[in-house]
């Protein structure tokens, strides 16, 4: 007997969730979150109401991105499914030529790229976000509201890999100095653990060896992508934004420990919407404050 899959099971995108909510205000930016219950799986979608500026940043042995080359964006959509998620991000781009009339118009075309992760570990059957639930998250996309935790493109995902994985999810946090907002979000399924700021891990175990225990094998390598994006209001150029959103991706290393391993396809999107200009708020003090944030973001994911 085949395994389910998308082309087996009638699946239903869920979109309304309770629990744990990063609020946020941010004008210009929605973010839509839509599930398929039946995996557990999902996706994540960040939807600017003008094109904004971006850089991508890709790391680790395994990663898996669509249109990684933009250097503007319409939308971004995180998926679970592995490569097959990435059917996700087409339906967002879909759903975004419907709502331009199908406009063949070159500068009405969308511009949407998408990365994801490996979530298949944890559940035993192959359904995958697709291109009806890349629609769906985008027409749930609200202002101001991402859900925490085990939700979107986090359903199923872990901290950790083998034995020690710990389910994890997606984590956000906001910081703001002056006229600058800083907006960081995380969906970790991390081959390390998560550590906290005094260096305690609080996500994951470590699978080394351990004293009177034989090292279990496993019958398949672990895979593992951490998903990350920060958006910010502050106008920055092309080496500004490459800049700081390797700052930033570097400094998740803090959090998650080991990171950009081989058997990680870890992938940061750096997005400025170029709304103001904070001569008081150099690029590096910046980076600081998003890497301050990407760590809150990592810790609030479970």
């Amino acid at each position: 007997m085949s395994s389910r899959s998308n082309d087996n099971v009638k699946l239903e995108p869920r979109t309304s969730f309770d629990g744990r909510t990063l609020a946020f205000e941010f004008p210009g930016l929605a973010i839509g979150v839509a599930e398929y219950e039946e995996g557990p799986t999902g996706c994540t979608v960040f939807s600017f109401a003008k094109s904004a500026a971006l850089s991508t940043d890709v790391r680790g042995g395994s990663a898996a991105v669509l249109r990684p080359e933009l250097a503007a964006i319409d939308a971004i959509c995180l998926a679970g499914g592995s490569a097959y998620g990435l059917e996700a991000a087409t339906g967002v781009a879909a759903e975004l030529f419907a709502r331009r009339e199908h406009s063949t118009k070159w500068l009405d075309i969308a511009l949407v790229s998408g990365a994801i992760l490996f979530d298949f570990g944890v559940r035993d059957n192959a359904i995958y976000p697709d291109k009806e639930l890349g629609r769906a998250a985008l027409g749930a996309a609200r202002p101001g509201s991402f859900p925490l935790g085990p939700r979107g493109a986090g359903r199923s995902a872990t901290a950790s890999h083998g034995e020690g994985a710990e389910l994890a999810g997606q984590g956000g946090a906001f910081r703001e100095r002056g006229p600058t907002k800083i907006l960081a979000f995380v969906v970790v399924n991390a081959y390390g653990v998560i550590v906290d700021r005094s260096g305690k891990i609080v996500r994951g175990r470590p699978t080394g060896p351990v004293a009177g225990r034989a090292p279990r094998v496993l019958p398949y390598p672990s895979y593992n992508t951490t998903l990350s994006v920060v958006v910010t209001n502050q106008r920055l150029d092309t080496f500004q934004l490459r800049s700081v959103g390797r700052q930033v991706h570097a400094s998740m290393a803090r959090g998650i420990q080991p990171f950009h391993a081989r058997w990680d396809g870890d992938v940061h999107y750096m997005v400025s919407t170029q709304e103001v200009a904070n001569p008081d708020l150099d690029e590096v003090t910046l980076g600081e404050l998003a890497s301050d944030a990407m760590w809150d973001a990592i810790l609030a994911s479970f």
